[in-house]
Formats: C-alpha cells, sequence, structure tokens
C-alpha cells in the first residue's frame, strides 16, 4: 500500500509537471514574443519575494544552471528532454546536489522524495519543471526540513523516463 502512494504522488506530480511543461513548449512554438516566456521568470526560477532564502553557493554540488540547461523536443505529442554533452556524461555517476525537499508521503522521515532548485511555497504547485527537479532514493531515511539539503548519490540521466522525470538519484546519503 505504502509503494503504491508514493507511486500515485510521483505520478500526479509529473502528470502535473508533463501537462505544464508541453503547455510551455507550445506556447513557445505559438509565442509572437521571440523565446517565448522571457528568462528569469515561471517556475523553477527563485522569486525574489520569497520567504526562503536561495540555495547557498557551493562548489561541491552540481549546479543547478548546469541541469536546467535542457531543450525539449515534441515527438509523436510527448516532451523529450535534449540534453547537453556536458550533462550527458554526469549519467550513471556519483553526484552531489543541493535542494529543498519536496516529500512523496508524510512523514517527518524521507527515503524517496524530490529535491528541487527552489523552495515549495504551496502544496498545490510545483516548484518548477522536470528540469529543475531530481527524483531521490536514499540508503536510510533522510529528516524533512525547509532548508536546503545535499545528498550525493549515483546519478542518472533520463531520456525517456515514463514519468517524465530528467533526473534520479539512487542509493544516496545525505551529507553537510
Amino acid at each position: 500500500m505504502k509503494a503504491l502512494s508514493r507511486r500515485k504522488a510521483l505520478v500526479i506530480c509529473v502528470a502535473a509537471l508533463n501537462a505544464a511543461l508541453t503547455r510551455h513548449a507550445i506556447a513557445q512554438l505559438d509565442s509572437p514574443i521571440a523565446g517565448g516566456v522571457s528568462a528569469g521568470t515561471g517556475a523553477g526560477v527563485h522569486s525574489p519575494n520569497s520567504p526562503f532564502a536561495p540555495l547557498p553557493q557551493r562548489n561541491d554540488v552540481l549546479p543547478w544552471s548546469m541541469l536546467t540547461d535542457v531543450k525539449t523536443r515534441l515527438v509523436k505529442k510527448k516532451v523529450l528532454p535534449d540534453f547537453p554533452a556536458p550533462v550527458q556524461a554526469l549519467d550513471d555517476r556519483m553526484q552531489r546536489v543541493q535542494g529543498f525537499m519536496m516529500p512523496l508521503e508524510p512523514g517527518e522521515r524521507q527515503k524517496h522524495f524530490l529535491l528541487t532548485s527552489v523552495p515549495l511555497t504551496c502544496s498545490f504547485c510545483t516548484p518548477g519543471g522536470p528540469e529543475s527537479m531530481v527524483e531521490v532514493k536514499t540508503k536510510t531515511p533522510v529528516k524533512y526540513t525547509l532548508e536546503p539539503v545535499v545528498v550525493e548519490g549515483r546519478f542518472s540521466v533520463l531520456a525517456d523516463d515514463s514519468y517524465g522525470l530528467y533526473y534520479r538519484m539512487t542509493e544516496a546519503v545525505a551529507v553537510k
């Protein structure tokens, strides 16, 4: 039953992300403004009005600017990522990522959650698209916090994930 609820939560989150991303991709194709939506606005961008501080700068983690530098392409009504070579080179390697926890089930300690580039400020809103989050599966539970966390684990770049995710980290552990 627990696995079903996790899967259901993940499917709902990713379905909403894919719908938004598809609308965004189509809007960019139809936009009268060159480039579509202006840079620095929309989901996945930390608002200066946010009550949460942005992620502190760290040199020992993957920069979100690298992970979010992904183009998309429409293939048979499906939005697929088109990763640049530096992102593809991260696949199946141990990496560190810093972000905000988005739990997939209730509880103080989490073994399966999404790590996002910006904090979750609304329980009904996604904090960004699939390029701005990493699915994390940890070896041991991580205490939920509103503060940024850093996890280290085996990083996967997902070209066509059934849930619509772009990144996954397994065998992860929390680090300071």
